[in-house]
């Protein structure tokens, strides 16, 4: 592994940024989507070659690339860290970004900002890409900050739609409010470990585990535990974990491809992912895993509940992403970190899967996203109709599919833990399998099947999407289904290496790995297991609820209106946020403008320099009378004040 196959690797979707972005209008549309699906297409296979060589030849890389600052004995450099956990996520990314962009070509064909579009996508992979590929902080911030830049343009995208400017302010804003956490814990990692490289800071751990900080005098907190909690907010901001997930369900104002990139597969994993890699700190505080798996089951069970009552077609699936992000992060929590990477995994294929295929719905559609409006698409749009039901099993975790073998790992894993707050978060994701189960089924039956519930006449007949949109379907339908089955070495054997560290007393995977059997043990023993029975409950339910007694949900919500009305307001946090933070935030800049801009900057600084010098300028006027015996008197009474308070 060379670091020109490294630097080809990072920088080929830039170049293809750059070209589509600044030479979009010269080239015209064509060329500006070759030049970025040719970049991202040679990450891709550059990453495919890359995770030949780590998992099969068994190399890896660490080496500084560039230096960029050095201050003192703190050297701020440019480095490449690949090992197992960074190969795969290369692959993954690189390969839902390749079929986002060739999606992208029949999506956003009509649109104005074609070439820009190209841009922000092919610049957001090569983010992802520095981010994932760092071998210190410094470089992990930069791609950090560079995602959530890049988010926030292409949320907003269709920057004349107010609700798209609103929707990308409000996502940049919460992540700034996780970003401060996590620079606060990078920070701390700076003050205490003396460097920013992850090897160094790695082999001090133990080290800095033993002290402590007293933040409030006469309470010592433990500086690992601090670190990592602070790190964790950082995670929260960009992977929508309760309560910085506000961002999340309305950044789908956006265009759809994006839902797919960075809304299910990428950006929002990206916190996961750190997680991950900082396992050698967090296996030293018990109380910032015990915090990660708390927040992460509130996350599961929560937000899959507000997929419930969703009708958008795109905030269904936005509230099932949060829901999953949960599921990763309660993995992370019960020190199955790779069971968490491994759902990471295989959600980034199928739910990938589930936008496109709803942006494919909403094409066919003439943009319409109420599911209301839809049913009866199955005979239209048969290609879709099957990719969606493969992402839809997967996701419920049917026996077989991808989602079905990291799903089950990551329950059995916390059932394992014998960590605080196991207890919690393993009723959590138990009956959020259940809930999964009945939101996606909800959408399917709705969106596929019954009774058409949209005008048919004439050219606004629904079609099949045409082949560069149907094509990206199919070819992630495939890992969709097989992916699973690589569980055996990436959950219960040694693929990630040392690139995962668990501590023995943590180690719940190895308990589970006492159980395992092959892969169709695994499917067998699943089959046999509650998640099984609950997510097939699910099915039935949806099925029930919405074929065979369509009439029955609307009474439902009728009995039970006051807790509608509680999933309608979100629990209240968009409403906290908008009065508390957003209102707060508003009110201290009125009063800083009134106060402080007003009264006493204008008022009594400029201002009131002004009006003092005229009003001694006013009184000295009165001397200057132009009467010499004025003058003279002056002179006598200036000469006796000399005389007596001085010369005496």
């Amino acid at each position: 592994m060379t670091t020109n196959l490294l630097l080809a690797l990072a920088l080929a979707p830039l170049i293809g940024s750059i070209i589509a972005g600044l030479f979009g209008k010269k080239v015209g549309k064509v060329w500006s989507h070759r030049a970025a699906i040719i970049g991202v297409a040679t990450s891709f296979a550059l990453s495919v070659w890359v995770l030949k060589l780590v998992a099969v030849d068994g190399e890896t890389y660490n080496q500084q690339i560039y230096q960029w600052l050095q201050a003192g004995t703190l050297s701020l450099e440019v480095g490449f860290m690949v090992d197992a956990l960074t190969a795969m996520m290369m692959v993954v990314v690189t390969f839902v970004s390749l079929m986002v962009h060739i999606y992208t070509i029949g999506y956003m064909h009509d649109d104005d900002g074609y070439s820009r579009f190209f841009s922000y996508i092919s610049l957001f992979t090569f983010s992802m890409l520095i981010l994932v590929m760092a071998n210190n902080f410094m470089q992990l911030f930069f791609g950090w900050e560079a995602v959530g830049l890049v988010s926030y343009l292409l949320i907003g995208f269709w920057y004349k739609k107010p609700t798209a400017i609103y929707a990308n302010l409000k996502a940049f804003l919460v992540n700034r409010v996780g970003d401060f956490g996590f620079l606060l814990g990078i920070a701390g990692v700076l003050m205490y470990a003396g460097s920013l490289d992850y090897v160094e800071v790695f082999s001090q751990a133990p080290s800095m585990s033993e002290k402590t900080i007293a933040i409030f005098e006469g309470h010592d907190w433990s500086v690992m535990s601090l670190i990592c909690i602070l790190l964790f907010i950082g995670a929260m901001g960009k992977s929508a974990q309760v309560p910085l997930h506000v961002w999340l369900p309305d950044s789908m104002e956006g265009p759809t491809p994006i839902s797919a990139l960075i809304h299910a597969a990428t950006m929002v994993t990206a916190g996961i992912f750190m997680v991950t890699r900082m396992s050698p700190l967090f296996e030293f505080s018990e109380t910032a895993l015990s915090f990660v798996l708390v927040i992460g089951a509130i996350t599961a069970l929560f937000m899959g509940f507000l997929g419930l009552i969703q009708n958008d077609i795109k905030r269904v699936i936005a509230y099932s992403t949060l829901s999953q992000l949960g599921y990763m992060t309660v993995a992370l929590g019960a020190s199955a970190y790779a069971a968490g990477v491994f759902h990471l995994m295989t959600h980034a294929f199928f739910k990938a899967l589930l936008f496109l295929g709803a942006g494919s719905v909403i094409i066919a559609m003439h943009h319409e996203q109420d599911i209301r409006k839809m049913g009866g698409l199955k005979k239209y749009m048969p290609i879709t109709y099957w990719t969606a039901l493969i992402g839809s099993l997967a996701l419920i975790g049917f026996p077989g599919l991808s989602g079905f073998f990291s799903k089950d790992s990551i329950i059995e894993a916390v059932h394992a833990s014998d960590i605080a707050g196991s207890g919690f978060a393993y009723f959590a994701v138990i009956t959020g399998v259940f809930i999964t189960a009945l939101y996606s089924f909800r959408l399917f039956f709705l969106v596929f099947h019954g009774k058409e519930r949209f005008d048919t006449h004439g050219e606004h007949r629904p079609h099949e999407s045409p082949a560069v949109v149907s094509v990206p379907l199919i070819l992630l339908a495939i890992p969709s289904v097989v992916v699973g089955y690589l569980i055996g070495p990436m959950v219960f054997g040694d693929f990630f290496g040392n690139a995962i560290i668990v501590h023995a007393e943590h180690d719940v995977l190895a308990h589970v790995a006492e159980e395992y059997h092959g892969v169709l043990g695994f499917i067998l023993h699943g089959m046999t297991q509650l998640p099984f029975w609950l997510a097939m409950s699910g099915v039935a339910t949806a099925y029930y609820l919405y074929m065979v007694r369509p009439e029955l949900p609307a009474k439902i919500q009728q009995r039970f209106q006051w807790l509608y009305r509680v999933l309608d307001n979100k629990y209240g946090f968009d409403d906290f946020n908008q009065k508390v933070f957003a209102g707060g935030s508003r009110r201290i800049g009125q009063l800083l403008w009134k106060l402080g801009d007003q009264k006493i900057i204008d008022g009594a600084i400029v201002n009131g320099t002004a009006k003092t010098v005229g009003m001694v300028s006013k009184w000295v006027r009165h001397v200057q009378s132009g009467y010499l015996y004025h003058y003279a008197f002056a002179m006598i009474i200036g000469l006796y004040v000399l005389l007596t308070y001085f010369v005496v």
